[in-house]
């Protein structure tokens, strides 16, 4: 008997053992649900981490890696990040699939969304393009996300369940772009909106729940772009503001009805980093030597209007993003090389590094994360005083292309992806 006796003081101290534990999941879980970074570039889609108490330099040789996932196949889909999952896409096979991992890399599920973009005998010189673009976008317990050839899903987001597809492509009679659809899908009340630039549906919303069509936008004629929506409120209008090939515009969010269009076209009509929007503002930016423009909204007795505060050539980002912080504007020029620092209301330049220093980049706790297309990753202060890199480090390989997923910062680590392979780092300082 004696040996099944338990002390008072024992089963004190295991219950405070299982209160602290309890305590701790508690905390771990409000953690993550604090860290959310639900779709692309995150909730307020401006691309900036609202977290703090992280690392303000890192060791030799970067920060600590905590996992390495791999089997995403071939892509340039960064992740996004809800409720203690992490989600990607990635070509395996020639198909496109979403996937989900838990905060420790263990893959929770894979489910399958049509094929993927592949280079034509035309495009040769893209054949290393191919793979996922589009980010899933996670919302109430659902995974929604477009394929490169026009299949929008919706999974749920515990179990990768299908629960269901329509073929953009088909229903709003579009054709395939010749880089496929890139787009990070918007979630916008009981819609989700995206564009597949059809002659039934340029942009258009879908219920969310039952993917019957809410409205369609057919008064655009461009050809698709390739950068995602952002959420504009101005004049008591709610506006979708994007880049087709040829131009900045938006639409009503309840009517899809055309607001305004400002033309904006590179030589190549390609289009790929979002707008930002900082009332009564929109920026956009585009590569091959397209460059800034700065527009101003205003409201008319027709509605609204946009009009040219500023354009030049000086930061003309093709597919790394560009970060607005402090009034500064931040992000790499394709055609010059380097990283640039712009004035927001001026347009004038602060610093350009040397060096073709291309990439993507996000924001957190007073610091840039610069990821280079050729895999270095650079801490760098967000001062428009100068380019001052304080740590860097190489991003290990995970197969063939370039580094173009855009990094994430949240919970605590960085996320960097790179082909089949998804790295989480911890940059926290606590």
């Amino acid at each position: 008997m004696s040996g099944a006796t338990v002390s008072g003081d024992m089963r004190m101290g295991r219950l405070s053992l299982a209160a602290a534990a309890a305590v701790l999941l508690v905390a771990a879980s409000a953690a993550s649900r604090a860290a959310d970074w639900p779709e692309y570039h995150g909730p307020r889609r401006d691309n900036k981490s609202t977290e703090t108490g992280l690392l303000k330099s890192w060791p030799e040789g970067g920060p600590k890696l905590l996992w390495t996932a791999s089997g995403l196949g071939k892509g340039y889909t960064p992740v996004s990040v809800a409720k203690g999952m992490i989600y990607t896409a990635g070509m395996v096979d020639k198909r496109t699939f979403v996937f989900a991992f838990d905060l420790n890399g263990r893959m929770k599920w894979r489910s399958p969304n049509g094929e993927s973009w592949q280079a034509s005998e035309r495009m040769r010189h893209a054949t290393s393009y191919g793979g996922s673009r589009g980010t899933p976008t996670v919302k109430d317990g659902v995974a929604y996300h477009l394929g490169d050839l026009g299949r929008l899903t919706a999974f749920r987001a515990d179990t990768g369940r299908e629960l269901w597809t329509v073929d953009m492509l088909e229903r709003f009679d579009a054709k395939r772009p010749s880089y496929g659809l890139c787009e990070s899908v918007l979630i916008d009340g009981e819609n989700v909106i995206c564009s597949p630039g059809g002659a039934k549906g340029y942009m258009v919303a879908l219920d969310r729940k039952t993917a019957r069509t809410s409205w369609v936008n057919t008064e655009i004629k461009d050809r698709v772009g390739f950068s995602s929506l952002v959420v504009a409120e101005f004049g008591g209008i709610r506006q979708l503001v994007t880049m087709s090939a040829d131009a900045v515009f938006a639409v009503d969010a309840k009517t899809g009805r055309l607001l305004w269009r400002v033309g904006h076209r590179n030589r190549r009509g390609n289009n790929a980093t979002d707008v930002i929007y900082s009332k009564p503002y929109v920026y956009a930016s585009s590569g091959y030597g397209k460059g800034s423009i700065l527009l101003r909204l205003k409201r008319t007795e027709g509605g609204i209007a946009a009009e040219k505060v500023w354009e030049n050539d000086l930061l003309d980002s093709l597919n790394e993003g560009v970060i607005l912080h402090d009034g500064h504007l931040y992000g790499s020029g394709y055609q010059k090389g380097g990283r640039f620092c712009l004035d927001f209301m001026t347009g004038g330049q602060k610093y350009r590094s040397e060096g073709p220093a291309k990439g993507s980049l996000t924001y957190a706790d007073g610091m840039l994360y610069c990821l280079g297309e050729r895999g270095t990753m650079s801490l760098v202060r967000a001062t428009p005083a100068a380019y001052e890199v304080v740590s860097s480090f190489g991003v290990p390989s995970g197969g063939s292309g370039k580094y173009w997923a855009h990094p994430v910062v949240c919970g605590g680590r960085l996320y960097i992806r790179h082909a089949d392979r998804l790295y989480a780092y911890d940059v926290s300082a606590r």
